[in-house]
């Protein structure tokens, strides 16, 4: 058995602010290079991918992606510095709590070799 947790960042009224959605979205724009390619990727539409870059925006004070209009090679999205900065430190935190919960999960369940909860055997 294992522990599972599930992190995301709400406001004081709690608004989801950022998660592991709009953390794969962003991770999927760095990828493409395009904010409705990562819309695809991830299921969902664009004005929903845009608006998920929008609120977190609000929050960081800063942009997270630069958009070049055109055609070709000169034309895209990209994610600024503050965007990695960003899904690096959400990923710091993701991966800390994750390792907290499971050595937690090891002393409270399965103390002394024998675990609290086990499935029961057939007979």
């Amino acid at each position: 058995m294992q522990v599972k947790v599930k992190i995301w960042i709400e406001d004081d009224e709690q608004n989801l602010i950022f998660g592991s959605g709009k953390t794969e979205v962003l991770e999927y724009i760095d990828r493409t290079g395009s904010i409705a390619d990562a819309a695809k990727e991830v299921g969902m539409n664009y004005k929903k991918a845009w608006n998920h870059i929008k609120i977190l925006e609000k929050f960081v004070e800063d942009d997270l992606v630069i958009t070049f209009k055109g055609r070709g090679e000169n034309s895209g999205t990209s994610l600024t510095p503050k965007a990695r900065e960003v899904i690096q430190t959400y990923k710091i935190l993701q991966h800390d709590i994750k390792k907290y919960s499971e050595d937690r999960f090891k002393e409270l369940f399965q103390k002394n070799g024998q675990e609290i909860l086990s499935p029961k055997e057939n007979k």
